[in-house]
């Protein structure tokens, strides 16, 4: 039995299970999603999709359906491939086109903790036996009670229990900001879509650096504990900053999971404070401190930082080869 997740177009992710010798063709339409579709022969190619990550068997195609370029950038045939572990599968087209709806989970607040001044760790636990399954880095949309509208907010915490957590920024008069504030309560019912996103962690191939700005580390968190799991081979280097040192937090956990692997980080404020350095998370983009040959860069902030970060990269000559970004986009409510 494998663990499939397959990621549309638009960033929703269905998580499916295939079984033993079962095609991922044959393993979604078991699951009810109807995937492109056309031969099941490996002919058309109307089932093709790209493999992220995990293990499979190809299976028999012709030549003029799948490019041997195209082989080696990983796509492959729905219809054709087997998987033979766990495995994240870009489908090439839209959640609504495979009518695949995104799933409301009713949870309820288990806790609402300031972590700083303008910052809360929001914790729900779903419905008895229920399990929400996500790829670390991605996201959930959670409706805020009495208002008709929602909010989209990372995964802190690593997939498979029945309690999510989340890091939220307190902004002035926002919606969601009001309601953790003056109503939110212990016991009470949220609900929430998901999980949605591109933005992801991949299989650890490479040297890989982390870039974090204010809340923007909530994703890396639950990265960062998925790999505390694993044997990590390749070194994990995270650059994480605030524009205050209230507001870099959780650097318990971040310290933890330098016990379990190679992984170190760097803090910055933007304010003068002893403990961190002063600046911003760029500052530290230099051939004297990122020596490898080449890395995978992840980069989760606000559109400031994140444009920051690529310009040093490149100004820097830091060679890449595989770059994520999450930006956050201001609701303006």
């Amino acid at each position: 039995m494998a663990i499939i997740a397959l990621n549309f177009e638009d960033g929703l992710t269905r998580i499916i299970e295939s079984r033993s010798s079962e095609t991922l063709a044959d393993a979604a339409f078991r699951a009810g999603i109807n995937i492109p579709l056309d031969c099941n022969e490996g002919v058309c190619g109307t089932c093709k999709c790209q493999w992220k990550s995990g293990h499979f068997e190809m299976g028999d195609y012709i030549e003029e359906v799948l490019s041997e370029a195209e082989v080696e950038n990983g796509f492959s045939l729905a219809c054709q491939m087997t998987p033979t572990s766990d495995m994240v599968v870009a489908i090439l087209a839209s959640s609504k086109a495979c009518k695949v709806k995104a799933i409301t989970h009713a949870t309820t607040i288990v806790s609402i903790d300031l972590l700083s001044s303008e910052i809360v760790k929001l914790v729900v636990k779903l419905q008895k036996g229920e399990k929400l399954r996500f790829l670390q880095g991605q996201y959930a949309n959670i409706d805020i009670p009495n208002t008709g509208f929602h909010r989209s907010y990372s995964f802190s915490r690593d997939s498979g229990g029945d309690e999510l957590e989340f890091i939220i920024k307190l902004i002035p008069n926002g919606l969601m900001s009001n309601f953790l504030r003056e109503h939110a309560k212990v016991g009470a019912i949220l609900n929430l879509k998901g999980p949605t996103g591109s933005f992801y962690l991949r299989e650890l191939h490479r040297p890989t650096l982390f870039f974090a700005g204010g809340t923007g580390i909530a994703p890396f968190l639950a990265m960062l504990e998925k790999l505390s799991k694993h044997k990590v081979k390749h070194p994990i280097q995270l650059f994480y900053g605030a524009n205050a040192e209230e507001h870099l937090v959780e650097l318990e956990r971040l310290n933890s999971f330098k016990k379990t692997m190679p992984f170190e980080y760097h803090t910055v404020s933007v304010a003068p404070t002893p403990n961190h350095a002063q600046g911003f998370v760029n500052q530290w983009i230099t051939k004297d401190i990122l020596k490898a040959k080449e890395y995978d860069i992840y980069i989760c902030g606000p559109n400031v930082m994140v444009e920051s970060v690529k310009a040093s990269l490149t100004k820097a000559g830091i060679k890449i080869a595989n770059f994520y970004l999450e930006k956050f986009v201001p609701s303006g409510i």
